[in-house]
């Protein structure tokens, strides 16, 4: 019999990559609380309409990759394919707006019919930030100045760009709209299938096409500056002020576009070559629209989202992949339980332990150099064996790896806590 094989799109990640995996949401989760953002936990599937009313019917997102099926009660219902839609759907059904306005974030899987490549899956894993029931440019300010914090935390800012736009309120939106329109088809004939497709339906996409066909005449459609009412020019103002403020570099981007009908004013992606074609680490912008789509009233949000596989992949080797600080050696089979019991100690006291379940005590070790040598250039690491000896001080003996300061001190550590009352079989 065959074993099944992973579904295409998905990943099984460990080692090395997993680590990285944990680091960026614990970066993340410890850079949140620094900003006071809630943390939410949301439901990974939701009714269909939730996002085609949300998201747009004429969006890919929509139109080609959502997961969608029918229960047994016949409701369709749709695996996330992004977290914004399910989280203003929660803002209006539990009467969060109570709290307006309201600072949440949350991470998990998502789910999207796309074809897979480096750094794109069917199931991925996003970072998400939103302020709801906020309209003031500040917020924009605060959520970006948050991803900005986070990309350093991570140490991996270097080489990373904020691509900054605005899309204007509903009514520069509209005009701007308009133009592109006529603009686009003037030379439909002439542009990809796809962006054909958009032209009537969504001609902002046509903005950010890959497609050199249409990429020829991106650089002379209309901008979205020569549309902009005075209030908007000046919400705009005051969140590039706000980031020159903050010590937040940025780029203008005019041509940026977020591909979801539900944005307005402020645009943004975090940007880098060191992904290939797939570049957009962060990106966001203001939502005003969203919440009427679903029913509610009119309420301001601001969000962004990032994908945890693409940051871990920057993350790369830069991360400390420290597994082990004390490798607890038993000399004999029959000193089992008091390893057990001494690892079980120091873990208590903070400290991590790398222990074996099975093989003799001369491949124990073998292996424990192996693990110790495999990482000894990112931490902390000694050998602590464990003996029979009749008195204590030849119960245990430590040996560090390198002889480093940050080492002997571990070891010195461990001698302290194991001579303490704590400690007896």
């Amino acid at each position: 019999m065959n074993t099944p094989q992973a579904i295409r799109g998905t990943q099984d990640i460990f080692g090395a990559e997993a680590e990285a995996f944990a680091h960026v949401v614990e970066t993340f989760e410890r850079v949140r609380k620094l900003y006071r953002f809630r943390r939410i936990e949301m439901p990974v599937f939701e009714k269909t309409e939730v996002f085609s009313r949300s998201i747009g019917e004429t969006t890919d997102v929509v139109s080609k990759e959502m997961y969608s099926f029918e229960d047994r009660g016949g409701e369709s219902l749709t695996l996330r394919p992004e977290f914004t839609a399910g989280i203003c759907r929660a803002y209006l059904t539990n009467g969060w707006q109570q709290h307006a306005p309201l600072k949440v974030a949350t991470h998990g899987p998502l789910f999207r019919y796309e074809r897979p490549q480096k750094g794109r899956y069917r199931q991925f894993h996003q970072l998400d930030a939103e302020i709801l029931g906020a309209g003031e440019p500040q917020a924009d300010v605060e959520l970006l100045v948050l991803a900005d914090q986070l990309l350093k935390e991570l140490g991996i800012a270097d080489g990373v760009t904020l691509m900054l736009n605005t899309l204007g309120d509903a009514e520069s939106r509209d005009a701007w709209r308009a133009a592109l329109v006529e603009y686009f088809r003037a030379v439909k004939a002439e542009l990809s299938e796809d962006s054909q497709d958009r032209l009537e339906r969504n001609p902002l996409r046509i903005l950010d096409s890959k497609d050199p066909r249409d990429q020829a005449f991106v650089a002379d459609a209309p901008r979205i500056d020569d549309f902009l009412s005075s209030e908007a020019q000046d919400f705009f103002g005051k969140v590039t002020s706000g980031l020159d403020a903050a010590g937040v570099a940025w780029t203008r981007a005019p041509s940026l576009v977020r591909g979801l009908d539900y944005y307005r004013h402020t645009a943004f992606e975090f940007v880098t070559d060191r992904l290939g074609a797939q570049g957009t680490v962060l990106g966001g912008g203001r939502y005003d629209g969203l919440m009427e789509s679903l029913g509610g009233p009119f309420t301001p949000a601001v969000g962004w989202a990032a994908g945890i596989e693409r940051l871990a992949m920057l993350v790369g080797d830069r991360f400390p992949h420290a597994e082990v600080s004390v490798a607890i050696l038993p000399e004999s089979d029959d000193l089992e339980a008091k390893a057990a019991a001494i690892a079980a100690l120091l873990r208590r006291e903070g400290i991590s332990c790398w222990t074996a379940f099975r093989q003799n005590p001369k491949k124990r070790n073998a292996k424990a150099r192996s693990e110790i040598a495999m990482a000894s250039s990112d931490g902390v690491y000694a050998a602590l064996y464990v003996r029979s000896g009749e008195i204590p001080s030849q119960e245990f003996k430590i040996t560090s790896v390198s002889e480093t300061e940050a080492e002997l001190r571990l070891s010195r550590r461990v001698m302290q806590i194991l001579g303490e009352d704590k400690f007896g079989l």
